[in-house]
């Protein structure tokens, strides 16, 4: 197929840690923007799972990024920058440092496709629903209506990293036990971008996407039950259930690889 290559994006904001993916064979297709989960990174998420190797192989140039305390970004000690606007923000300009042209402007292959997961997912829905003009379709993987995050019990967490006291909520001793498990995450930044989202917590019916949606999860996700109340909210939206697979690891099926490549490529 070629080798593959991947650059720097030079211009965005200098903390983030921004990859351009090439395809193997130089291509018109529109760019695709991955977006990873919350204590992951875009190397965990999409790069280890073989996500980044099978867009490129189908013709797509790639863009990836580190959210801020995650993977190889900096961490920084301002909240700001964890909050959801804030880093909508950062992928609008992203984007434009990577040339994406607007939808409107005739271009071949102008605007960007986006593929999220959990996190990357919430991110994924507000910045289709505020920036129509460059999104053309998505593909939201592990969603729901509710926000994990939003409901993390930071007091118990901070508890529990200070002394060892237990923590009584399941999901919050679940989302922890998941930072944790990363040696490189700084937990301290993931707490305090947990402490970020819960002043703007998710509420999709704020901000509705209307380019078509792909939702996919495992029919395992818990946290995923919900699905079916975004895609009323959206009415542009197709449903998968990946039969067997969890939250956990419904990002590595090929099921889900080869729908996302197919949805994208309508």
């Amino acid at each position: 197929m070629g080798r593959h290559s991947d650059h720097l994006v030079e211009g965005t904001n200098p903390g983030l840690n921004v990859l351009v993916h090439e395809p193997a064979s130089p291509s018109a297709l529109r760019p695709i923007l991955l977006l990873h989960g919350f204590a992951s990174s875009a190397r965990l998420n999409w790069e280890d799972s073989g996500w980044i190797r099978a867009l490129t192989d189908a013709g797509r140039k790639v863009v990836t990024l580190d959210l801020p305390g995650h993977g190889s970004s900096t961490a920084p000690e301002e909240m700001d920058s964890y909050s959801p606007s804030r880093i909508r923000a950062d992928l609008l300009q992203i984007l434009l440092d990577a040339h994406i042209h607007p939808l409107a402007d005739g271009q071949p292959g102008s605007g960007v496709d986006i593929i999220g997961y959990s996190l990357g997912s919430r991110l994924a829905w507000e910045f289709g629903a505020t920036q129509p003009e460059l999104v053309h379709r998505m593909v939201l993987g592990g969603p729901g209506s509710g926000d994990p995050l939003a409901a993390f019990d930071l007091a118990a967490a901070q508890r529990f990293l200070t002394d060892g006291s237990p923590i009584a909520d399941e999901s919050t001793s679940s989302l922890l036990r998941m930072a944790r498990l990363v040696p490189t995450n700084d937990v301290f930044a993931l707490l305090t971008m947990v402490e970020a989202i819960k002043r703007e917590p998710f509420v999709p019916r704020d901000a509705i996407p209307h380019m078509p949606l792909l939702l996919v999860a495992g029919d395992k996700d818990e946290r995923a039950q919900t699905i079916p109340e975004l895609a009323e909210l959206s009415g542009h939206a197709e449903i998968l259930w990946l039969p067997g697979r969890t939250h956990t690891n419904a990002v590595t099926s090929r099921t889900f690889k080869s729908a996302a490549i197919n949805f994208l490529a309508a």
